[in-house]
């Protein structure tokens, strides 16, 4: 099953670094950006984070709320927040529920790691609804933060 523009995004409950449960529909009347990544402490990721934390006044001038999963476990999640210094909730996905609702799953990454999320950009709107989907084949790969930008700017 592939999602698109206009569906309804999948609404998901996962646990924060802080150990707090969060879920997408927690956001309503926001604009959410949902980077789903591979592993924490790998190159791109980290890359990839701390541009959004750099960036993060832009996103929050267009009531955008960043949310950043990946498969680790919310303790390697919060070790890794910490030592980037983030200023947005990473969820764990360790179950992989939200990754496979999204379609974004490797079924077989480095080291013939079996079900790591692969590097996307969602925005959902404020009513819930997929205004932007990018799934990454190459991890290496950083998402279009242009586009993401130019969506979310259209739905000031």
């Amino acid at each position: 099953m592939s999602i698109k523009i206009n569906d309804t995004a999948p609404d998901f409950k996962l646990f924060n670094t802080e150990k707090k449960e969060i879920s997408l529909s927690d956001y309503k009347g926001k604009n959410v950006v949902i980077l789903f990544f591979p592993l924490a402490f790998t190159g791109t990721c980290t890359t990839e984070l701390c541009h959004m934390r750099d960036d993060i006044a832009n996103y929050n001038s267009m009531n955008a709320v960043i949310l950043g999963i990946s498969i680790d476990s919310l303790f390697v999640l919060g070790k890794f927040k910490e030592a980037q210094n983030l200023n947005f909730d990473l969820l764990s996905d360790f179950n992989k529920v939200a990754s496979n609702a999204y379609g974004c799953l490797y079924d077989e990454f480095i080291f013939t790691m079996k079900g790591v999320s692969k590097r996307s950009a969602f925005v959902v709107d404020g009513n819930g609804k997929l205004q932007y989907t990018e799934i990454l084949e190459k991890a290496t790969e950083q998402p279009n933060y242009e586009n993401i930008k130019a969506c979310l700017a259209k739905l000031k």
